[in-house]
């Protein structure tokens, strides 16, 4: 039994906030540390919030990898099995890193 609690990585679409804020909560009530997008609309907005330059959005997916970095597993948020380009390069990052990839719906 390791001495510190799971440290688990949240994937998925900015589409799903809801859904990625609900993950979030259900792990972390669970006992595990959880490392998510860091940059997300706020639940129930209408609008996205500022709009990102390129080099934002590339700098944050960069950084995201290094989270994934630091998890001993990668949870993907994908209702309806969705899974879209950001998403899977993750996927297949965590993967060749040996860290494993599970998912909250099957995939179509």
């Amino acid at each position: 039994m390791p001495d510190r609690p799971e440290i688990v990585c949240l994937c998925g679409s900015a589409r799903f906030v809801e859904e990625l804020h609900a993950a979030n909560r259900e792990l972390t009530l669970g006992g595990a540390i959880v490392v998510a997008p860091g940059v997300l609309p706020l639940p129930g907005a209408d609008e996205p919030g500022e709009p990102m330059s390129d080099e934002q959005k590339a700098a944050l997916g960069e950084l995201h990898l290094r989270k994934i970095d630091l998890a001993d597993r990668v949870v993907v948020v994908n209702p309806g099995g969705y899974v879209g380009e950001s998403t899977s390069r993750e996927i297949a990052y965590a993967r060749a890193g040996g860290t494993p990839v599970s998912f909250t719906d099957p995939q179509g």
